[in-house]
């Protein structure tokens, strides 16, 4: 048998002998130590087409990394080859157009310095540290859901890397197919070198938690269920059990109490934040108002000095309609038992201008959830990997019976075909014909994976 040569790259080729192997194959999920054969930097588009081909034509096991953020970790794996991303992350913005051209390694804090000069924004997650390709292929839930759509809703255009080494464009007038199957189906159709996207003009927010007493949840989801429903489009708030960070923004008497929160986005003209968001603060008196005007970039790295890279984490989610007293009731139980500092649950909003999209028009299926929730085990140390899992799982356990199916994908372990097939429903079928037409034999397979047959 012929042996295939190891393409000459613009990048970087790391194997297990390489000084910079152990940081380079390191994901954002401390909990994952996979040992990949050789990781490819690349550079360029080219360098991207050459490890498809030499993963294709030596049969090896391929995975793609972007930002690194996955939960299970599938941008690494074990004796295979990664294509890294990380290093390709130029962004143009065209301000008259309201457009933005991004590779496919930028991270979302990346994308939000390019744009806010221009006073633009692209709806995408909750993280500045977070991929953007890997939040987008997923569909890319965020402060913006409810105004301005999923990330895939404002994907004019993708450039992709086909299996058998072909660059192609995906949008509305090309590859029709593809372009409906990456807005939701992940990382099973090719390697995503570059987006187009729809920026809006949204450039200040007025946003932030506010927090009550953990003994208040019951009441503050009650009125949430109801009050996200009708809300306005330009409001997104998302409801959060945590225990407040012993550390400034938070006064010290409140240091490492447990309680539940939402936090706010207000996205519209700010002369009229304080009209819209006053019932909110008259219904119940905080603990803690943290609402405030605030840049967009600001609001989406929040949380990243709390959950640098390298930590442990377990993720378990479920999309969900409704939230009845007797599932707060199973909320509040848990909450009350959060294993560590670091671990939360919460409850993402998917309606407003998302749920505006028919189910059918991307691979996303669950426009007619209310919520997507996930429940996140977090914790620096490797010793408490079982119990923030554990806690996970028995809490997912007890809720999944009242979910509405399916889960979001970018929220998932690692869970079987089963899960997969629940997450796509009507859809699955459909993009299976796709993977069959682009990636027949399933090269990229080291996601949530849609099998071509």
């Amino acid at each position: 048998m012929e042996t295939v040569a190891i393409p000459q790259l613009k990048g970087k080729l790391i194997d297990p002998q390489h000084p910079e192997y152990q940081v380079a194959r390191q994901v954002y999920n401390g909990m994952i130590d996979k040992q990949p054969a050789l990781i490819a930097q690349c550079d360029t588009v080219e360098d991207v087409v050459a490890m498809v081909n030499y993963a294709r034509e030596t049969s090896m096991l391929l995975a793609i990394k972007g930002g690194g953020h996955n939960g299970a970790g599938l941008g690494v794996c074990d004796n295979g080859l990664v294509i890294d991303l990380s290093g390709m992350k130029r962004i143009e913005v065209n301000a008259e157009k309201q457009t933005v051209w991004a590779e496919g390694g930028c991270l979302l804090k990346d994308l939000d310095a390019a744009t806010h000069p221009y006073g633009l924004a692209v709806p995408t997650g909750i993280n500045g540290t977070t991929g953007l390709a890997g939040l987008t292929l997923g569909g890319g839930l965020g402060y913006l859901t409810r105004h301005c759509g999923l990330t895939i809703d404002n994907l004019l255009e993708a450039t992709v890397v086909l299996a058998d080494g072909r660059v192609v464009k995906a949008s509305g007038s090309e590859n029709e197919d593809l372009f409906w199957a990456i807005r939701g189906g992940g990382g099973n159709f090719g390697v995503i070198t570059s987006f187009l996207f729809h920026a809006h003009p949204i450039s200040t927010v007025v946003a932030g938690p506010i927090l009550y007493e953990l003994e208040d949840a019951k009441e503050i989801m009650q009125w949430y269920r109801s009050y996200i429903k009708d809300a306005p489009d330009e409001i997104n708030g998302w409801f959060a059990f945590l225990t407040v960070p012993p550390g400034p923004p938070f006064p010290e008497h409140l240091h490492l109490k447990k309680m539940c929160g939402i936090l706010w986005c207000y996205s519209g003209p700010t002369e009229d934040a304080d009209k819209l968001l006053g019932p909110i603060r008259q219904m119940k008196t905080p603990a803690l108002d943290l609402v405030g005007p605030m840049p967009v970039p600001v609001l989406q790295g929040l949380f990243d000095p709390l959950y640098p890279p390298g930590m442990q984490w377990y993720w378990k989610a479920d999309y969900v309609n409704e939230l009845s007293d007797e599932v707060i009731d199973i909320h509040c139980q848990h909450a009350a038992q959060l294993p560590t500092m670091l671990s939360t649950m919460h409850l993402y909003p998917i309606n407003g201008a998302a749920a505006r999209v028919r189910n059918q028009d991307t691979a996303w299926n669950y426009r007619d959830a209310t919520w997507a929730m996930v429940i996140v085990g977090v914790d620096p140390d490797p010793a408490n990997a079982s119990l923030i899992t554990s806690w996970a799982k028995n809490y997912w356990q007890d809720l999944h019976p009242y979910g509405a199916g399916g889960a979001y994908i970018n929220f998932m372990m690692e869970e079987g075909e089963d899960r997969v097939k629940a997450t796509y429903g009507d859809n699955y079928d459909r993009l299976v014909a796709v993977k069959a037409k682009y990636d027949p034999t399933n090269l990229f397979r080291v996601n949530q994976n849609i099998k071509p047959v």
